[in-house]
């Protein structure tokens, strides 16, 4: 039995949850992949998923058996990566997700540009708000954006932002300035819902952090159609700095409650803990330290011109 062969399609099955899937993804037979997890399961004596009609589960043992055979393919890769990573030109797919709004606004020129100088790597970016296991679903680098919680994942900070109060003009007019955080209650605030807690924005005042409570006419899963909104006179928005800055320089907006602006949010790029990163990660880590080097672009907008226009 080939038994390299037996846990890579075990271990793709697994993360993939359908023989059809994971024989896609290693070129191979539908045939082959289930020859490989009958072999395996006939050495070791033991069933390694429960088969339903719909779909497939890891047993018990099969759960465990997974975790150690990730554990020996990421040894041989490390092993081959070692080998010939001083020589190494990056190449091969990189699978990147990022959150909606930073990919949609930044990341994507930032990618192109890497893309134009290792053009041997593919990359697969996904953009989305959801949470995800980097290993679990094969993922070989992500964006996050603020505190970091897993101390399993390595983290590299290459930015920061600021999160900013604002609103248009016309509205400010309309409805008056808001000078502190709980003046927030008698205003229109449109709300990002993947925030947590979704009715609550947080503030650093004198006297240390807080958060308010804040409700509006319009919620959203994504920032731009609140940045719109808050554009056309609707209401307040609270955003980071590098989705308004655009829109602060030309007088689009204009923030409030700036004394209260809690601490810079960092802005990470993570990836599994492995002692040999692969060489697309590696320049892709170190290209959006340089691309997004301090000062970064969205904080150089002159406040005191916007305010005068």
């Amino acid at each position: 039995m080939d038994k390299l062969g037996a846990m890579r399609a075990f271990e793709r099955v697994a993360r993939r949850g359908s023989f059809s899937a994971a024989a896609g993804d290693l070129g191979i037979s539908k045939a082959m992949v289930s020859r490989h997890i009958a072999n395996l399961e006939n050495e070791l004596g033991v069933q390694l998923f429960n088969r339903t009609t719909r779909r497939l589960h890891l047993t018990e043992v099969g759960g465990a058996y997974l975790e150690r055979v990730r554990s020996i393919l990421e040894e041989i890769e490390e092993a081959e990566e070692a080998v010939t990573q001083l020589n190494a030109e990056p190449r091969g797919t990189l699978r990147l997700v990022a959150p909606t709004n930073f990919g949609a606004f930044h990341l994507g020129r930032a990618i192109a540009e890497y893309m134009e100088r290792y053009p041997e790597v593919q990359v697969d970016l996904s953009l989305n708000d959801r949470p995800f296991d980097l290993i679990e679903e094969g993922v070989d680098m992500a964006i996050r954006v603020g505190r970091l919680s897993d101390t399993s994942l390595i983290a590299r900070q290459f930015a920061t932002t600021r999160m900013v109060v604002c609103a248009s003009p016309d509205y400010l007019r309309r409805n008056g300035v808001p000078e502190r955080p709980e003046d927030l209650a008698r205003h229109n605030c449109l709300v990002f819902t993947p925030s947590l807690p979704r009715s609550e924005w947080r503030f650093q005042g004198p006297d240390g952090p807080r958060n308010q409570r804040v409700s509006g006419s319009m919620v959203s899963d994504a920032g731009d159609p609140l940045r719109i909104a808050a554009i056309k006179g609707l209401g307040l928005i609270q955003q980071p700095e590098y989705m308004v800055w655009q829109d602060l320089s030309l007088g689009r907006l204009r923030t409030v409650l700036d004394d209260f602006s809690p601490p810079p949010r960092p802005i990470n790029a993570i990836y599994p803990h492995r002692r040999h990163l692969s060489a697309k990660v590696r320049t892709l880590v170190g290209f959006l330290g340089d691309y997004f080097a301090p000062p970064v672009y969205w904080e150089q907008w002159d406040r005191d011109e916007a305010m005068a226009d």
